[in-house]
């Protein structure tokens, strides 16, 4: 009987302490489930420290930092095309291109330059393609012009007339500084709502990266 008694006590003793130790493990293991959250600030996307004024107060602003140089951004270009055609409602989207050299800043330049234009949608992938695939040197501005002019239907005079716009530089000179308060060090970033910049090492990969945006559209639309 003594045996008996003694073998219940440690039986109990023993699944008492299992419990205890699964409640102490789960608190550390998920917390974010607890929170109700599926991505977790630091691990998957990272808090900007200063938040960049979006000017949209009843929308969420989703930017794209890329870079035509960047063979990344070629690449997630077309799952991100397919995820602005899905996009939640409620949610602007833009793309600012990332100025780290003069390559950068030229081709940032080139891509203002379709903006004013009217033809931003038209030369965005020959502008990738034109890089990564023809391996075209867009640093000669005839170069750029033609392929203005093969796919947008931009005249050489309007073209160069643009590319030289103050109006032009000063956007180029804005996005620079603008990639800077969102402290962007490489290509392609996300950054929601002037306050949380995602990228693909942080999320695991560049498709998980737009799952995480859908997060924080989510996070900041039930406070808006």
């Amino acid at each position: 009987m003594q045996i008996s008694h003694m073998i219940r006590f440690q039986t109990k003793a023993i699944t008492g302490a299992i419990q205890i130790g699964i409640l102490l493990l789960s608190a550390f293991l998920v917390p974010a489930v607890v929170a109700g959250e599926a991505y977790v600030e630091g691990v998957h996307y990272q808090a900007i420290s200063v938040p960049v004024s979006t000017g949209l107060p009843d929308v969420v602003e989703v930017v794209e930092v890329f870079g035509y140089l960047c063979i990344h951004c070629y690449s997630f270009d077309p799952m991100l095309g397919r995820w602005e055609k899905t996009k939640p409602a409620g949610v602007d989207f833009k793309r600012v291109p990332a100025v780290f050299s003069a390559d950068w800043s030229l081709l940032a330049q080139a891509f203002y330059t379709a903006e004013t234009l009217g033809v931003g949608a038209k030369m965005h992938e020959p502008l990738f393609e034109a890089i990564h695939i023809d391996r075209l040197n867009l640093r000669d501005e005839q170069v750029l012009a033609s392929l203005f002019s093969e796919h947008g239907g931009i005249t050489n005079a309007d073209f160069a007339e643009a590319f030289s716009a103050f109006s032009v530089k000063s956007r180029v000179s804005q996005a620079s500084a603008k990639s800077r308060a969102y402290g962007v060090t490489g290509v392609p970033t996300m950054v929601v709502n002037g306050k949380y910049r995602v990228d693909g090492q942080m999320a695991g990969s560049n498709e998980d990266m737009l799952k995480v945006v859908d997060f924080l559209v989510a996070k900041e639309q039930a406070g808006l």
